[in-house]
């Protein structure tokens, strides 16, 4: 029997979020044959850890065109184009069903985490025809099996929402902050349901100044109604929260002024403790309670909470890509072609152009981060991004060079994103929309509030995944 060949060798697809399913459809309709491998038991299992998060973006914005091509047979009933669907929605209403599909299911391997990926028989040191290597994706699965896949081409969409930024200072992690993990949760748990008891009658420090942390603060301003003991602090680290609390009514973004409005007037009620200027030091984990301490400008501080909750954002994992020739840029950790093109300090959601292949390769070629994760730690990636990336690369590497050059994307008219990288189905966000003024209404605190979140998508936010937080 002869040797395959690299052309012969199937796509592999790290990530079943929104964007790595995208792409396993593209491909499909390309005539090329994916392979999805996703690390949790389930697709979109990053998406799912915040089901009850609801989304800034509608469905308009949401579903894929080749995802949808794919469900329509099947009977699939499309939802309304302008209602907003909570994280769980995104997976039962979309994700869950589109794997399910007959052409997608044989190819998703859940429950398998890649371990690295490097060119077929080359470390990064070897040129001599690296161009006509393969790649070698090492996975490890749920029973701790290591098995090697080989692929022609691998685009990694496996997001950021694995690695959160650090809560010390500096972007390193305080003293004390591994031991404390058990103490501290991501940027937006469930406070309301399913992780109620572990809030409920107890202090809880939100650091962060995104809009994961205002929906975490609200969900516990609710709490503490009905809860009595239920304490809240929030540490930023800037000297204000003027940015987070926003333009109120004349937001471009409703949804999102509401949640300011909401939380400055908490603030000035004083249902919670607001400290600027904070800088956490250490961590000291005790049996029940874990101190944190550090400083404001002015002073020292030590306090013992029962919980933290990590908002400041997220950055990508390229530990797994060590072996890989990339070019990525020193600031954002984003493709380089890439980087100046979603600066925060330039650009939201709304305002970054479309861009496809051509921005997105590395000198290694055939191998490309989509999704979140090629956005590094900027912040303002959504879906709609995600999904003509994946259409791009899907054409260059069937050949169809015009296709992969021709980017467009129909990007919301309002183009502003949250100020915070709490989410990433694949690790992304999803963002830049004005709900109907109606839903608007109906957003008690007791409705999910709307994040910016492409996370599933990953989540848009203002600056460097609330490291200013």
């Amino acid at each position: 029997m002869g040797e395959v060949t690299r052309s012969e060798l199937p796509v592999v697809v790290i990530g079943a979020g929104p964007v790595g399913l995208a792409a396993a459809a593209h491909l499909l309709e390309r005539g090329l044959e994916p392979l999805v491998v996703e690390a949790g038991d389930r697709v979109a299992a990053a998406v799912a850890s915040w089901g009850h998060v609801r989304l800034f973006s509608p469905w308009r914005y949401d579903v894929d065109g080749a995802a949808r091509r794919l469900l329509e047979p099947t009977g699939w009933v499309e939802p309304q184009p302008d209602e907003l669907p909570t994280g769980r929605e995104l997976v039962e209403r979309y994700l869950a069903p589109l794997a399910a599909t007959p052409q997608l299911a044989p190819r998703l391997r859940l429950g398998t985490r890649v371990l690295a990926v490097a060119r077929d028989g080359a470390d990064k040191t070897r040129s001599l025809g690296r161009e006509r290597r393969g790649y070698l994706v090492r996975t490890v699965d749920a029973q701790g099996h290591v098995v090697d896949v080989h692929a022609r081409a691998v685009l990694d969409a496996s997001g950021t929402f694995e690695a959160p930024n650090p809560l010390g200072r500096s972007g390193l992690p305080a003293d004390g902050e591994a031991a404390s993990a058990p103490f501290v949760t991501g940027p937006l748990p469930d406070v309301l349901g399913a992780q109620r008891e572990r809030f409920a009658g107890r202090h809880t420090l939100v650091v962060g100044m995104g809009h994961s942390a205002a929906n975490t603060l609200l969900s516990l301003v609710e709490l503490a109604e009905t809860e009595p003991g239920t304490r809240i602090t929030w540490a930023i680290r800037g000297g204000s929260a003027r940015r987070l609390f926003g333009g109120g009514a004349d937001d471009e973004l409703p949804a999102r002024g509401l949640l300011g409005t909401r939380l400055k007037a908490a603030v000035e009620a004083g249902r919670l403790t607001l400290m600027t200027w904070a800088t956490i030091e250490r961590l000291v984990p005790g049996e029940d309670a874990v101190r944190v301490l550090g400083t404001t400008r002015d002073d020292a501080f030590d306090v013992e909470v029962h919980q933290v909750v990590n908002a400041t954002g997220f950055r990508p994992d390229l530990d797994m890509l060590r072996e890989l020739r990339l070019d990525l840029d020193p600031v954002v950790e984003a493709p380089s072609a890439l980087a100046p093109l979603i600066d925060p300090n330039q650009h939201s959601c709304g305002t970054v152009p479309p861009h496809g292949e051509a921005v997105l390769s590395h000198p290694d070629d055939g191998f490309y981060l989509v999704g979140m994760k090629s956005y590094g730690r900027a912040p303002t990636f959504l879906l709609a991004t995600g999904y003509e990336q994946v259409r791009s690369i899907a054409a260059a590497l069937a050949g169809d060079r015009a296709s992969a050059d021709a980017v467009e994307l129909s990007l919301p008219a309002t183009g502003v994103c949250s100020s915070d990288q709490a989410l990433g189905t694949d690790g992304g966000s999803c963002c830049g929309t004005t709900p109907a003024e109606p839903q608007l209404v109906e957003l008690g605190l007791r409705a999910p509030l709307p994040v910016a979140v492409g996370f599933a998508t990953g989540v848009a936010h203002g600056r460097s995944g609330d490291a200013d937080a």
